[in-house]
């Protein structure tokens, strides 16, 4: 798809945004090594969603559940931000976005330099005993997995990962999020399907408040009637492309 008419008119907007917000999804961070989950080759072809990312598939087996998810959340300590995630940094850093709302459970944005992130699905930078709710790094839910099979607190509780599975409630970041962005004149959509409820509702909200909308994503969403402009293609050229035309508009 030849995006070229579409690029020039995507920085002009960034440009022209007083309150730009960004909406991330997993698409962002494959480019760093990390495999999405509805894509060939993704996640869920690997193992069904409700057994391994749901809180009832937790309780009934945790240890398929660490089993799948531990040595995914160590490729996440080792991956590195990539050339979308430094430029979403450089665009808060100048001014010409307010922060980043994302799905990802990464970090890599926060790593990345980007200073305002709403994680509404949570982090995997550390569990939570589902007993006394005190708190552990990733890389003792990985030890304890690697030993014993599965992650307890010595109080006897399971530690669910800090992450939120399907059956659980958002975290007070979407919350946050959904009243922060509200005044939002321009909403960038990275890398996410929006085919995740309650947080692909954002689109259609602040679209009917009048901003203007981008989705740049490999495939088709079901929002794209909804956008301004929609670029199709591998993420990171486009975000080399958008760098190239937000210095035109300046040389």
């Amino acid at each position: 798809m030849d995006n070229t008419g579409a690029i020039e008119k995507a920085a002009a907007l960034l440009e022209a945004a007083r309150a730009a917000w960004a909406l991330t999804g997993a698409g962002v961070s494959t480019a760093s090594g990390i495999p999405d989950f509805r894509s060939p080759g993704g996640l869920w072809e690997q193992a069904d969603p409700d057994e391994v990312s749901s809180i009832g598939g937790f309780r009934r087996n945790p240890e398929a559940f660490y089993r799948f998810w531990v040595w995914r959340f160590r490729q996440m300590e080792e991956a590195q931000p990539n050339r979308l995630h430094t430029f979403l940094a450089a665009l808060e850093a100048r001014g010409q976005l307010r922060g980043i709302v994302t799905q990802n459970i990464d970090g890599l944005h926060q790593r990345a330099g980007s200073r305002v992130v709403f994680e509404v699905h949570g982090h995997a930078r550390s569990g939570t005993c589902l007993q006394c709710r005190a708190r552990y790094p990733t890389a003792e839910i990985a030890y304890q997995t690697e030993i014993h099979g599965m992650a307890h607190c010595p109080c006897g509780g399971l530690i669910k990962p800090d992450v939120v599975l399907f059956g659980e409630d958002l975290r007070p970041d979407f919350a946050q999020a959904w009243e922060t962005t509200a005044d939002a004149d321009l909403l960038v959509v990275l890398g996410t399907s929006l085919t995740v409820w309650p947080v692909a509702g954002l689109v259609p909200r602040l679209a009917a408040r009048g901003a203007k909308v981008i989705i740049a994503n490999r495939d088709p969403t079901p929002y794209d009637d909804r956008a301004d402009i929609v670029l199709r293609g591998d993420l990171i050229a486009l975000a080399r492309r958008l760098e190239e035309a937000l210095v035109n508009l300046h040389a």
